[in-house]
């Protein structure tokens, strides 16, 4: 079966993100959030995104107004309820996860697969939490998702071959470069990226060197795109803190402690660039 159309629950950065993705390549999107005005900003991020590609000679005008048609904004579940597929987007918490798929389990056909874009959480678990545990799947898309080609497929336990099958030839038709991942807590890139990023928070916290020149040093001398300071204000401090978290309680094994730097950064509301402040003032 072919999708063409999908559900996503959320719609900030990366639920918008995975929106405007799907509608650029021709996808109905239904984006649901809480309330109006949170779907309000994720259809008006979309479109400023889509405004820049047109200004660089990315995407036609035709092209651009073709995708903002292919979103619909909505705060009711019950516009889901066809759909053949749901990206489950919301903030990495996984008890609210498990509520909004029991929700979705509720409401959605008997044959509908229902994704997660989780970092860390575990999608066996969220699995079980489920009705249709062999039609649910990790789909971990990366900030920001239109930019960036990787899309990890994470099986669970449960899931089925039909399953990763349809959502991996799903992340193939948007132009994503998919890797399928078993089951583990921060799959591949996080499990590798965000222990990074917390030890650049001990080096920032023991004063070895300047934030500026922390990144400066991975840049040059790993040829990273950016710096690991300058990501994790990209990506959120409360994001990098939670799934630090997810590894102590996984894995038991004190190298995974968040750094307390990151912690207070985090008490004190400074979660990089969604709140104006992080590592760096935007």
């Amino acid at each position: 079966m072919i999708i063409t159309r999908i559900g996503v629950i959320g719609a900030g950065t990366m639920g918008h993100g995975i929106a405007q993705a799907c509608a650029v390549c021709g996808i109905a999107v239904t984006m649901v959030d809480v309330a109006q005005p949170a779907v309000d900003r994720g259809l008006k991020s979309v479109a400023a995104s889509l405004e820049r590609l047109v200004k660089k000679d990315k995407l036609s005008e035709a092209d651009r107004d073709a995708a903002l048609a292919r979103i619909t904004g909505s705060t009711s579940y019950d516009d889901l309820k066809d759909l053949p597929l749901v990206i489950e987007a919301a903030t990495e918490n996984e008890a609210l996860k498990v509520k909004i798929l029991q929700q979705l389990d509720a409401l959605l056909g008997p044959d509908a697969i229902v994704a997660t874009n989780t970092s860390s959480i575990s999608i066996t678990k969220l699995a079980a939490a489920t009705k249709r545990p062999d039609r649910f799947i990790g789909m971990h898309f990366f900030n920001p998702v239109p930019m960036m080609a990787l899309v990890e497929i994470i099986r669970g336990l449960q899931t089925s071959d039909t399953t990763h099958e349809m959502v991996r030839d799903l992340a193939v038709r948007l132009g994503k470069s998919p890797i399928t991942v078993k089951n583990a807590p921060g799959f591949v890139v996080n499990r590798i990226l965000v222990p990074m990023i917390n030890e650049a928070f001990f080096v920032l916290a023991e004063g070895l060197a300047s934030p500026e020149d922390i990144d400066a040093g991975m840049r040059l001398g790993t040829n990273h795109p950016i710096g690991p300071l300058a990501l994790a204000d990209l990506i959120g401090l409360d994001v990098c803190l939670a799934v630090m978290n997810v590894y102590v309680d996984e894995f038991n094994d004190s190298k995974y402690r968040p750094c307390p730097l990151l912690k207070e950064m985090v008490a004190a509301g400074w979660l990089g660039r969604k709140t104006g402040r992080g590592v760096y003032t935007y």
